[in-house]
């Protein structure tokens, strides 16, 4: 999905698994957050169309490029010059991507937006 920052994503790279071992160095690194993105993709809310990926929160739905997000936390908490600060969306989508764990649509987003 994006180039490797961080030493958990190259250690995730190699296994293709969230092991014990990754999971604690995700959750040393990026606290809460990376719990949430560990549970968001085990619970399967990594979702790629042929426009975007998305993670479905708690309360709304995600558009994850890159490292960017639509979310609040991207938009207000996190200093995008940095690129170690990620929302839990972004994370959940980089190891959704590594790990195979990405629930793929043949269909636009845009299109699944309208029924929403």
């Amino acid at each position: 999905m994006t180039d490797s920052v961080e030493p958990w994503e190259d250690a995730l790279e190699e296994a293709g698994a969230i092991t014990g071992p990754i999971a604690e160095r995700l959750i040393d690194v990026h606290d809460d957050r990376g719990v949430r993105a560990i549970d968001a993709v085990t619970e399967g809310r990594v979702k790629r169309y042929r426009d975007f990926v998305v993670v479905v929160g708690h309360e709304d739905e995600y558009i994850v490029e890159g490292r960017g997000c639509t979310c609040k936390d991207s938009e207000y908490n996190l200093d995008s010059e940095d690129p170690t600060q990620r929302c839990w969306h972004v994370l959940a989508a980089t190891i959704a991507d590594a790990t195979g764990r990405v629930d793929d649509h043949d269909m636009w987003y845009s299109e699944v937006r309208n029924f929403l």
